[in-house]
């Protein structure tokens, strides 16, 4: 029992010391929520678990369902993220979302990489819808 003891206060005070460093050095969390064909949500916040409470309550707000939102990417640091559209032959549509990345240029070459194969995997749209700075500020195309 002390072993246990020992390690869930040493777990209890690592958590707290991350959520303080958090908080003090400014840097936040961004979380991507959705669920496919009916809503999403993104948010920065102060920490991981405070993004995604905003994201799915948004995504469940835009008229998704408790069981369809779910967690598509969390980063903290946030840094630059990217939304990317994909749709498939047929019809079905949905979001890759990239987060964590130190530059807006890396985050653009990311959503690149992620589109150049688009026609080899039966996809018919892949482009880059916004790219979202760590405060949460969307910047939508063109990037210049």
């Amino acid at each position: 029992m002390t072993a246990s003891f020992r390690l869930l206060t040493l777990l209890f005070i690592t958590c707290s010391t991350m959520a303080a460093h958090a908080q003090e050095d400014g840097r936040k969390a961004i979380a991507y929520v959705q669920a496919p064909e009916m809503s999403s949500g993104q948010c920065a916040a102060k920490d991981t678990a405070s993004a995604i409470d905003c994201a799915m309550k948004q995504c469940i707000d835009g008229g998704g369902t408790e069981e369809d939102c779910q967690v598509n990417a969390t980063c903290y640091p946030g840094n630059w993220s990217v939304d990317i559209f994909m749709m498939a032959d047929g019809g079905p549509h949905w979001h890759q979302f990239s987060c964590g990345w130190q530059t807006k240029e890396l985050a653009i070459k990311a959503a690149d990489l992620a589109c150049s194969t688009a026609a080899e995997n039966g996809l018919v749209e892949c482009s880059t819808v916004q790219l979202i700075d760590e405060d949460g500020k969307v910047t939508e195309p063109p990037f210049n």
